[in-house]
């Protein structure tokens, strides 16, 4: 692997002939990264996580490798756009309200074939019927399973708020109110452990918050693996031929897939290894994602400005949500300042080596929110540019 000062001196050299601001993925990184996820899943399927990636010419490069199959997809218009690109796999995680979406869904043979959407409520059922327009397409559809860990009898609760659903009975009940129900078939089961897959469990200079988390994390782990098993085996009394039982994430994708439970894995930041997968214990990956901003100004000693950079991660505000100053090492915010949109104030000793018209590299805390600021990413190998990928922004579709 290659050091950052001779990574910067990479990224310097491939795109000295653009104008910064700028995107980048480094595509040697990219598939180490997608190597590894296929390696911690141990022989199950990978499922594409596009809200991480939202680039098409990069889902189809992941998926034309040993290992992946599927797209989950975060919007109804999203899986459309998708199915209709090619893309015949494709679940939406998320429950959605998009009546439009679903009146073109339930009159479209291949959308409908190609096309999964959530539901963990039967409002959701009557949405949809409501919505067909005429269409009889049967609509494929996935139930949710709350992964959240209750502690002292439910009065702490460790996990996103996400499905109603928690038992096995619940899921069971769903799932026959779905096969009783003319046009919907039950063909799969999802659970998201964002509490164990999306939460570094090695934080710097905080090894007391680090053990708590792992022994958080080991105790959800265990209660999540027995109870999705129950679930699935509910399920599957009322659904035999179930197609799939998703589950996992980056952070947990080696755990996840030992369940005899789980069928398949999904993660997609991996792909990009944004700043907060820094922080595990059971894996790292290397940056493959980044954006570029010219140093504008320079202040005094110790001081430079950067065009833009002000690009917040979604999530709960905080220091851990805003982009690192990357390469060259040994910048950080002015903490008047922060990251500002229009411009941004960097300090440290690495300014004074820099001049107008330099760049600095910088990493987003989340992995696919990068590319709503950008509509093109610039596909480094070695030291070149050897092609573009247009962003979902620089194809037109912002779905969120």
């Amino acid at each position: 692997m290659n050091s950052p000062a001779a990574d910067r001196a990479r990224y310097d050299r491939a795109t000295a002939h653009l104008d910064a601001p700028l995107a980048v993925v480094d595509l040697d990184a990219f598939d180490a990264n997608a190597d590894d996820l296929v390696r911690r899943a141990g022989g199950k399927p990978v499922r594409v996580a596009s809200k991480s990636v939202r680039c098409r010419a990069l889902l189809e490069r992941v998926l034309a490798r040993p290992g992946f199959a599927g797209i989950m997809s975060y919007t109804l218009a999203e899986s459309l756009w998708l199915a209709r690109s090619g893309f015949d796999d494709v679940l939406l995680a998320y429950p959605s309200a998009d009546r439009g979406g679903f009146g073109e869904l339930a009159s479209d043979a291949k959308l409908a074939g190609a096309v999964t959407v959530m539901v963990d409520d039967p409002a959701q059922l009557d949405l949809i019927d409501a919505a067909r327009d005429g269409g009889a397409e049967v609509v494929r559809v996935c139930l949710e399973l709350d992964t959240a860990l209750h502690l002292l009898g439910g009065r702490i609760r460790v996990g996103a708020r996400r499905s109603p659903l928690r038992e096995p009975g619940q899921l069971a009940a769903l799932a026959r109110t779905v096969a009783a129900r003319p046009g919907f078939r039950v063909v799969g089961l999802m659970a998201y452990e964002g509490h164990v897959a999306g939460v570094g469990d090695a934080l710097a200079d905080r090894p007391l918050r680090s053990r708590a988390i792992r022994l958080m994390q080991g105790a959800a782990r265990r209660e999540l693996a027995a109870r999705r098993a129950e679930v699935v085996r509910a399920v599957r009394a009322v659904v035999p031929d179930l197609e799939f039982v998703n589950g996992g994430g980056t952070g947990s994708v080696q755990h996840t897939a030992a369940e005899d439970a789980v069928t398949e894995i999904a993660a997609g930041s991996g792909l990009y290894v944004p700043r907060l997968f820094d922080n595990y214990t059971s894996f790292s990956g290397r940056p493959a994602a980044l954006f570029a901003q010219p140093v504008v100004r320079r202040p005094g000693v110790g001081v430079v400005t950067v065009l833009g950079g002000g690009y917040p991660a979604s999530g709960a505000a905080g220091p851990d949500r805003l982009p690192v100053p990357y390469l060259p090492q040994g910048l950080r915010y002015d903490p008047q300042e922060g990251a500002g949109e229009v411009q941004t104030p960097l300090l440290g000793g690495p300014a004074d080596d820099l001049l107008i018209g330099d760049r600095v590299w910088f990493r987003h805390a989340k992995a696919g929110e990068l590319c709503e600021r950008f509509d093109t990413l610039h596909l480094i190998e070695g030291d070149r540019v050897t092609g573009t990928a247009a962003t979902y922004r620089g194809e037109g579709r912002t779905f969120l």
